[in-house]
């Protein structure tokens, strides 16, 4: 029998099934993009939605945070399986593992009322496995680069002095100069590279530059208290491509954020050996889309040698509003204002006679710094986002004292002083924009971003006053020939754009290029005395010698990275990356009587280059073992010689030195044994961790006489770092061992001083060791901190200083003891 096509019934059928399969035509490709997402909410206890909790995708080292409404979606181009880490402050830590797409999850997070310091620190250890960057951050890769974070509330160290040696200790390689004034200055180095004030490394806080003048001054006269501090991000020389083309790489002081509370107050005073004392006030909290962050840091002190007290103040405020979930704006101020008498350096045989001697009582150091920052955040979409950040420096350093190069020469009262005066003042800006994308189903991204600077500092040298006071004033009309006397400005600029790119192959192989273009103008504009006398002190020439010297150079620096993550749980790594070190004007026009600059001396470049692997054995070891080099063309240096200006003196020769390579072998380890053998006590704790560098340097071609062959100053063969920590409930302490071994500090490699008696500038610093321990104990809103540094009351130093604060040996601290009280409301 033979149906009709033609009847109503059987076309309505016809029609109501062409309209489904188009319905089903159009709803399978959004069937099938959600079978790729993962989405979910997230409350507390209660069922009460939370918002802004962190959900990190440990599989892809990506992160993103749930609406007001406690929701959070994920979108991935292709069936997987993911493991997922939940995270809000107050609350205990969810781990999801396997996690498919397609999947709906519900997690609950309990409130964490009373949080004993273990559970703190268990907490945190547990979210940053392994210390290192994420491959994105905000809007910056980190992707195959050498990264180590610091975690300051993990660290139970002396942070009321900033002390270096116990808050590096987990970063292989970092070389100290060590000082006694507080913590005032951080000077680190590492890889052959000088540490005097950290002027290798581009020096930031919260992102932005803190140093003098990036270019043509980069040293660091500010650095932020400890205890104001949420970690430090160290990034080795790749970060050259981002940050600017130091051979150091990034040091940035991340500071503390906003506390979620509407109000929150710190307060911490410190007492310690030999006149200590600190006090640091934070005051933070959120009211609806305002936050703030805000502290107060005061510090005195006498030092453990005569002549060595010091006073300071630092004050921080960090405004932030929230437009919404998209938009917010940032600002920072700090003002750091500090004096400090310096009781000048040792000869060998003055160190050797008694460490803790001065005889320098006229010494004075003082800075004054402002520094201004405005950021702002756009999150375009989940996949895009914008950053723009506006900073600026208004600031000065003033030294004057009795600077002769014969260091045991008594500092006569009356006499004329060395005065010294530098003002900056500089701003600038930089903008970022990275965007995700998927590349053949896997996450990649693009980061584009350039930067303006400009600056215009001055310096100014000349006799100081014959009193013993810290004055500052010139004293040209009582000393119109003293013999150094100069007037500088120098207006720098520096224009560049930088871009880089993670494509990542597969799931677990990923390659970033990347570039910088750099335009840098560097000038000097003044004038200098050249003044001669006869052996009667009578003026047979004075001359005034006008200069107006411009450097102006563009340039384009290239970099690769390479990670591959076999497991989750291991990653190896490699990159290699040029870099650029501009000379300093400032530098050349300084006089020290201790150290004379070639006029001809020229910009440094090179590269540098790692290849590590890093990660977890199980969920009881981190480490982190790498191999690097650095190659220099035209390293700057410095080289014992007759001075080359006519005077008798021998003096520290400051030039292009030829040619040299550092490299060598980096191992972190930290073993948690209390995971190992006591994973059933939660109140227990116990870490060991080893930090191992071995290094060695060659100078391969060099003009100046005697010196090919020789080693890289500052490059010890080994430096080793050892310590455990141990912790039951709410108490904690820390035993940390240091050893180093010798170093030259000028290109000729003299072992020691040939007039130990006279000078102290010239030889190498011996190798030393040092013991400390530190210990805390937290009961309620209270906490108690104690230590003693340098325990077994080693004598030893880490500088031989050609200038301020010497010149010659600055001795290392004695044996010293502190204790702090803190108070949480």
């Amino acid at each position: 029998m033979k149906v009709s096509n033609t009847k109503p019934g059987y076309s309505l059928l016809i029609t109501t099934l062409k309209d489904f399969s188009l319905f089903l035509f159009l709803l399978l490709p959004i069937l099938t993009f959600a079978q790729n997402k993962i989405s979910g909410v997230v409350t507390d206890g209660n069922g009460v939605k939370l918002s802004g909790v962190e959900v990190f995708n440990r599989s892809t080292n990506t992160k993103l945070f749930t609406d007001t409404n406690g929701s959070f979606e994920i979108e991935q181009k292709k069936s997987a399986s993911f493991d997922f880490v939940f995270f809000k402050e107050g609350y205990s830590i969810v781990e999801q593992n396997s996690i498919s797409t397609g999947s709906t999850i519900k997690i609950v997070l309990v409130k964490i009322n009373k949080l004993t310091e273990v559970i703190i620190k268990k907490q945190n250890q547990k979210l940053q496995a392994i210390h290192k960057l994420k491959d994105i951050e905000g809007t910056a890769i980190y992707a195959g680069k050498k990264t180590e974070v610091i975690a300051i509330d993990n660290l139970t160290v002396n942070k009321a002095t900033n002390n270096a040696r116990q808050i590096f200790a987990q970063v292989v390689g970092i070389t100290i100069n060590e000082s006694s004034d507080g913590g005032l200055q951080l000077s680190i180095g590492g890889r052959g590279l000088d540490p005097n004030r950290t002027s290798n490394f581009n020096t930031r806080q919260n992102g932005y530059d803190i140093s003098a003048d990036v270019l043509g001054y980069p040293e660091s006269y500010y650095a932020p208290p400890t205890e104001a501090l949420d970690e430090i991000q160290v990034i080795r020389g790749a970060a050259s491509l981002q940050y600017g083309t130091q051979f150091g790489g990034l040091v940035n002081f991340k500071l503390k954020s906003p506390t979620t509370k509407p109000f929150e107050l710190v307060t911490r005073n410190t007492l310690g050996s030999y006149g200590l004392f600190t006090n640091f006030t934070s005051l933070s909290g959120t009211n609806g889309k305002f936050s703030y962050y805000t502290f107060f840091n005061y510090k005195k002190g006498d030092g453990f040698r005569p002549n060595s007290e010091f006073e300071s103040k630092n004050y921080f405020a960090n405004l932030n509003y929230k437009f919404n979930d998209k938009t917010a704006l940032h600002f920072d101020y700090t003002y750091f204002n500090y004096l400090a008498q310096q009781g000048g350096g040792l000869t060998d045989a003055m160190f050797n006679e008694n460490p803790r001697q001065s005889n320098r009582a006229r010494n004075w150091f003082a800075v004054d710094w402002n520094l201004f920052a405005l950021k702002l955040e756009h999150k375009f979409n989940n996949s895009a986002d914008f950053s723009l950040q506006l900073f600026g420096l208004n600031a000065s350093r003033k030294t004057v004292g009795f600077r002769s190069n014969r260091v045991s020469s008594i500092d006569t009262d009356g006499t004329v002083r060395d005065l010294i005066k530098g003002d900056f003042v500089n701003w600038g800006a930089e903008a970022r924009y990275l965007k995700r994308y998927n590349l053949r189903g896997n996450s990649s991204a693009f980061l584009i971003g350039a930067k303006y600077y400009q600056s215009k500092n001055t310096g100014i040298q000349g006799p100081g006053s014959t009193g013993s006071d810290a004055n500052f004033n010139l004293a040209t009309t009582e000393f119109p020939s003293y013999a150094n006397q100069s007037n500088y400005t120098f207006p720098n600029l520096n224009l560049a754009v930088f871009g880089e790119n993670i494509f990542k192959i597969t799931s677990n192989f990923s390659i970033t290029p990347g570039f910088r273009f750099e335009k840098i103008k560097t000038q000097a504009k003044g004038s200098y005395r050249k003044i001669n006398l006869d052996l009667a002190g009578n003026v047979i020439l004075d001359d005034e010698q006008f200069e107006n010297n411009i450097k102006d150079r563009d340039f384009v620096l290239l970099g690769v990275g390479l990670s591959y993550k076999p497991t989750n749980k291991i990653e190896m790594y490699g990159n290699v990356s040029q870099n650029y070190r501009s000379v300093t004007f400032n530098d050349i026009r300084t006089v020290s009587p201790s150290n004379v600059i070639d006029p001809d001396i020229s910009d440094e470049k090179g590269f540098t280059s790692d290849i590590g692997v890093r990660g977890q054995l199980g969920n009881n070891v981190t480490f982190d073992a790498s191999v690097y080099g650095l190659y220099y063309n035209d390293k700057i240096g410095e080289y014992e010689t007759r001075n080359p200006n006519g005077a008798a003196a021998v003096v520290r020769y400051r030039s292009n030195i030829g040619t040299a390579v550092t490299y060598g072998f980096e191992s972190m380890f930290d073993w948690s044994l209390s995971k190992t053998f006591f994973k059933d006590n939660e109140n227990f704790t116990w870490n060991a961790f080893s930090n191992i560098a071995v290094t060695n340097s060659e100078y391969l071609k060099s003009d100046a006489p005697n010196i090919e062959g020789n080693k890289v100053e500052f490059v010890p063969l080994f430096n080793i770092k050892t310590g455990t920590g141990i912790g039951y409930k709410n108490f904690m302490t820390s035993l940390q061992l240091t050893y180093v071994s010798s170093q030259f500090t000028e290109a000729n490699n003299s072992i020691t001083d040939n007039n130990d008696n006279t000078y102290g500038i010239f030889g190498e610093i011996p190798s030393y060791y040092v013991a400390d321990v530190s210990c805390s104990y937290k009961w309620k809103n209270w906490k108690l901190e104690a230590g003693v540094t340098n325990f077994t009351n080693h004598s030893y130093f880490t500088r031989r200083a050609t200038g301020y604060p010497g010149p010659g040996i600055i001795p290392s601290d004695n044996r010293s003891f502190y204790t702090t009280l803190e108070f949480l409301f």
